[in-house]
């Protein structure tokens, strides 16, 4: 029993200290979710080979991978990564990239992703997505967010809504595909509300053909809907 104890323990230790001396292989990446990419698999390579002037051919015992994870989260287009060695030395990545939800057009151009956070624009690949123009600050972009995540989350909205502008005021307007009345929000509070009543006007006004006798539908007042015509 002694003897046997002894070896497993001796190739427990072997197969510990052979493991931690193994060589890396090149980083084999894996995108999660998403099939259209905001940044390429070079590029998350490059990151890599740069924290460690190069991962291949270095051995496990010398890599940090939550370093490596920390390293990959820096880029403003991944949202999560995961860094592990499997078995035979090859080192895998699996990244999250962010989700974008808005694009600001104003004198400076970048994404809102599903987080409400800044997100650069790719040379890659561009999404469609809502527009937003306006006076915008890259740090103070709250209201806009919500206006674009419910934006997302309605089948309604996401059909007929191109563009979110917000005047120097503050107040919010949307603008609608086919119409040439704008809407107006006011503030991003009541959402709900809102939405329901521009839904409810737009079905009952389509059906008597009649949405472009008006130059703006005012839901800042949750409760009405004031119509201006034309």
């Amino acid at each position: 029993m002694l003897v046997l104890l002894g070896l497993v323990i001796f190739l427990f230790a072997f197969a510990s200290k052979r493991n931690a001396n193994r060589i890396i292989s090149e980083p084999k990446i894996e995108f999660m979710g998403e099939n259209n990419l905001f940044i390429t698999n070079e590029s998350v390579s490059r990151l890599l080979q740069h924290n460690y002037k190069g991962v291949k051919n270095r051995t496990k015992k010398t890599l940090v991978l939550s370093q490596l994870e920390s390293v990959l989260k820096t880029n403003p287009m991944i949202k999560t990564a995961e860094v592990y060695v499997n078995v035979n030395g090859t080192l895998n990545a699996k990244v999250v990239q962010k989700t974008p939800v808005a694009r600001v057009s104003t004198n400076t151009s970048y994404y809102i992703d599903d987080e409400g956070s800044f997100m650069p624009l790719s040379n890659n690949y561009a999404v469609r997505v809502p527009l937003v123009t306006g006076y915008i600050e890259k740090n103070n972009l709250e209201g806009v967010y919500k206006i674009a995540n419910k934006i997302r989350s309605d089948a309604f909205l996401i059909k007929h809504v191109f563009e979110i502008h917000q005047d120097a005021k503050g107040v919010f307007f949307l603008k609608l595909r086919k119409c040439n009345f704008l809407v107006r929000l006011g503030n991003e509070n009541f959402l709900d509300k809102k939405t329901n009543n521009l839904k409810a006007f737009y079905k009952k006004n389509q059906k008597d053909n009649t949405l472009n006798n008006y130059s703006e539908v005012n839901l800042q007042f949750g409760n009405q809907v004031i119509c201006t015509k034309i």
